[in-house]
Order: structure tokens, then sequence, then C-alpha cells
């Protein structure tokens, strides 16, 4: 659609319109189509805006006014070319066991919570999200809503903010989204119709099916029925779009995906090892890792050894440090980790993972759990206490080293001290430094993420390490994704029927 004819349906002088993207299930391509559909309009010219109800995730990320949201909802904010705000993802469940998270409204932790409490609890959260809503519309043409997990959880339905129930509460209409590429795609959307409330089943306008794979006209029989049996819109059918896996994957079953074929692609390239913990956060530090060509990024299922043509063991953030780390000697991937070590391979800790590397952690305050103090890994002369007070501040500096650029976010509870500092990974701008090298210099550790997407920082990094870096800028690579994907939108998805639905 030209640019006049996106103005003149979104007019200035109009409120903003806002349309919700909902989906059959978790993972069939939601955070994708809101991002690209950001970049879209961006491009077009709109202020356009993204918003999440509600989202669950690990993967955060730090707004410029000290808050968190989910990462996915960033990545959305930079392809709408605009700052993120806490705003556009006022509830964050952030899981620490099983059965609990950590809540994070409007950027701030507001305590923890297990899964039946929370239900209870989304109630009284709904001014929230509605508020934050509204702070958005006042300053936006478009809103992009993205839905959590499923519309059609109508066991959950009573109290959702996430959804339907959202949608209802605000006036916005719905399209669901449905993955083919997993199977029984009619049956996910026709049966969603069918689940419903009516009341709720209304709200929903139109449909997507998403990550078409071969030829896209033997499914037009089936596009048709889904429009039959819903009397829902058809608003496209999406083929698979291959360059997702270079964009930050939003949960730990996404990157899981991305990783899968790295271990067949190793001859040659740098490997680097990730043992794959329950609570691992912040995941997005390796993403510019695994766009290099050089580098192959192994994600270590439990049950299976660190191998042992490993060059570095990364261990990343964990929202649940102590119990991770028991994971981890469990799985005897200490063993492996202090062989690594002694054979003369390298370690890398960030956020959770520094803390693992040193002598002792302790939570006296139950930040994680139980008050107690556990023996770490003795790989660094640090020990950490846990507080109350969780860091959030975007930073920049040099590694101390090599004096290469950086910039990145801190994110984390905990004070660590100890003469392994005396030898630090980075020094901030401000002259501060942070993290910690062991005497042999083959450990290190810090608090910052992000530190890879600095291509200075992370060529200086494998360099150090004996690999030739690409050269290449991560950003301007996740940039160039962001408007391909629009691209790729543009072709397959009825824009103009997207505008007209939205109010």
């Amino acid at each position: 659609m030209p640019f006049a004819a996106v103005r003149k349906i979104l007019r200035k002088d109009m409120p903003a319109r806002a349309l919700m993207f909902s989906g059959t299930g978790s993972d069939v391509g939601k955070s994708l189509i809101v991002a690209g559909l950001c970049r879209l309009f961006a491009n077009r010219g709109t202020r356009v805006v993204p918003f999440k109800p509600q989202n669950m995730s690990n993967n955060a990320a730090v707004t410029a006014d000290g808050g968190e949201i989910g990462r996915a909802q960033a990545l959305q904010a930079r392809a709408a070319r605009v700052a993120p705000s806490v705003h556009m993802n006022p509830v964050l469940l952030k899981p620490q066991s099983e059965t609990g998270a950590q809540i994070i409204v409007q950027g701030r932790m507001a305590g923890s919570a297990g899964a039946r409490e929370f239900q209870t609890k989304k109630r009284d959260l709904m001014s929230a999200v509605l508020g934050s809503f509204a702070r958005l519309k006042a300053d936006a043409d478009l809103i992009l809503v993205e839905g959590a997990g499923s519309a059609s959880e109508i066991n959950l339905r009573a109290n959702d903010i996430a959804n339907i129930g959202f949608a209802r509460a605000a006036d916005v209409p719905v399209v669901l989204i449905g993955d083919i590429d997993r199977g029984g795609v009619i049956a996910s959307l026709v049966g969603t119709k069918h689940v419903l409330d009516p009341g709720d089943a209304a709200m929903i306008r139109g449909f997507i099916v998403n990550k078409m794979r071969g030829d896209a006209s033997l499914f037009a029989d089936g596009m048709a029925a889904i429009e039959r049996l819903t009397q829902w819109v058809p608003i496209g059918l999406v083929p698979y779009f291959d360059e997702a896996r270079k964009l930050p994957a939003e949960d730990a079953l996404g990157l899981r995906d991305l990783l899968k074929s790295c271990s067949s692609e190793r001859v040659g390239k740098l490997m680097i090892a990730v043992p794959m913990l329950p609570r691992i956060s912040n995941f997005d530090d390796l993403d510019p890792l695994r766009n290099e060509p050089n580098v192959s990024v192994e994600l270590v299922d439990r049950g299976r050894p660190i191998p042992a043509d490993t060059d570095l063991i990364l261990l990343p953030g964990s929202k649940a440090t102590i119990d991770d780390l028991a994971v981890l000697r469990a799985e005897g991937w200490d063993i492996d980790i202090k062989a690594h070590v002694r054979r003369g391979g390298r370690v890398l800790g960030l956020c959770g993972g520094y803390q693992m590397l040193g002598k002792y952690i302790s939570d006296p305050h139950g930040i994680e759990g139980p008050a107690r103090s556990v023996e770490a890994l003795g790989l660094l002369d640090v020990e950490t206490e846990l507080g109350s007070e969780k860091r959030l501040a975007n930073v920049e500096g040099t590694l101390y080293a090599s004096g290469a650029a950086f910039t990145g976010y801190e994110m984390h509870v905990g004070k660590t001290t100890g003469s392994d500092l005396d030898r630090p990974f980075l020094t901030f701008t401000d002259g501060r430094h942070d993290g910690a090298v062991s005497r042999n210099g083959r450990v290190a550790g810090c608090y910052v993420h992000g530190l890879f997407s600095s291509d200075a920082a992370r060529a200086a990094f494998l360099s150090k390490l004996g690999t030739e870096p690409s050269g290449e800028s991560y950003e301007a690579l996740v940039d160039g994704v962001l408007d391909r994907l629009a691209e790729h939108l543009a072709e397959h998805i009825d824009i103009d029927c997207l505008l007209t639905l939205a109010r």
C-alpha cells in the first residue's frame, strides 16, 4: 500500500488504531510477524508501536528508563524504529521454577508467585496493562498487539490479560495465526473458533497461516475450508521465512531449534559449548556468535557430556543461579568444565554463569528460594552474595585486555567480591570495572549482557581465541533481516485488509 493510502486510513486527527495477533499455540510465529509488520509500517512512514500485555520469558531487555521488558518486544520496537518502553510489555513473567515465576510490572520487580497464585493476581494487573496500552495509543498511529501462548486456553480465560481477555477489555480486533509446519493447522484454527465463548470468538476477524513450505497452491482449498468453517477473513498464507534463524530467539525452545544444525557444521570452526541449564536467561548473548561463519555454537543437552574438542565453554545467564548450578553438578558438567580448563581450554561466564565460576554463592535473603549458601565451581577467586535490589542499566566501555569498545546492559541481583576482580574483564566509560579473570587467564566472567553485539568487542574476543572474525556488522545484519521480513510479509499478507480490520 502506498504511503499516502496508509496515511489516509491512519489519520493523525484520529485515535491510534490497534490490531491483536494471537496464536493457536506457542511458537507459531506471532513475535516474528509482529516484528515484520512493525518494520513494514515504519518503512512506510507510520508511527507504529508493538505491545504485548503479558509475556513469559527469561530473555529480557533493559529500556532507557531502567526497566525491563521481553526481548521480543525490544526487537519489535527496533523494527518499528522506536525506543523500547516498559509500557510495550507491562507484565513480564520470568520463570524461576517449574511452577513459579518472578513478576515484572511496568519494568519493575513486583514479587513472585506460583502458577496457581498468579491466576488470581492477574485480575489486579489488568489496570496496569490497560494503562500502558493507553499511554502508547496517545503517541502512535498504529499499535500491533501480540498475544501470548494460545488463544484457546479456555481453562485460563476467567482472568485472562494476555489474549482475548485483553482484546475485549480494550476493544481490539484479533487476527489468529496458525502454524502449518507443525501440522493440524486446519483443526487448530477451526477448533479455536468452536471452543471459545461466542463473544470471544467474535473478536477474531481474520486468520493467517504461517510457515508454509513447498507449493502454496496445494493449500488453497485448506484456506477456503478454514474461511468457510470460521467465517473469518483469510489474510495470508505466509511461506516459511528461513532468515528468521538469524534473529534473536524469543525463548529457549526457539533457541534449541535454531542451533540444531550447528553440530553437523563444526569442521574447521571455533567450537563454543553452552550447557543447556533449565533456567537459562538472556541467551541472545549467543546470537552474534552463532551468526559468525567461523564459529559453531552447540547447546549441550542434559544427559550428554561437554564435547572434549570444545574450544570455549560459555556459561550463560540464569534466572535461578543456585538451582542451575545444582543441575550443572548433577549432570557432571562441573567435572567436564574443570577437565577442559586443565587441558588449556577457556571458560567465559556471563551474569549467572559468572557467579557460578566463583567459590561461593550465598542467598541470605532467599531471593531464589530458601536462604542458603552453596559452594560454586571455584575457577575464579570471587564469591557472590545475592541481594534484593536488581541492577538494571545500559552500559558501555571497553574490554580491559584489548581496549575494544562495547555496549551492553546489566540485569542482575548480587554483588561479587574477591581478589580476581583485580584483573577485570571490562572497563566502563565512567572508569568502573566489571568482571574477573583467573590468574592463568583461561577463565573469565562479567555481569554485562550484549557484549558480542558490538562488532569490535566480538572481533577482539574471537581473535584472542585464534579465530578470524567475519568483520560484518551484527546490527546491520539484524536490520537487513527485518527489512527482508517486511518485504516477505508485504508479498504474502493482505496489508489493506489488516488496516481495515484495525480499530
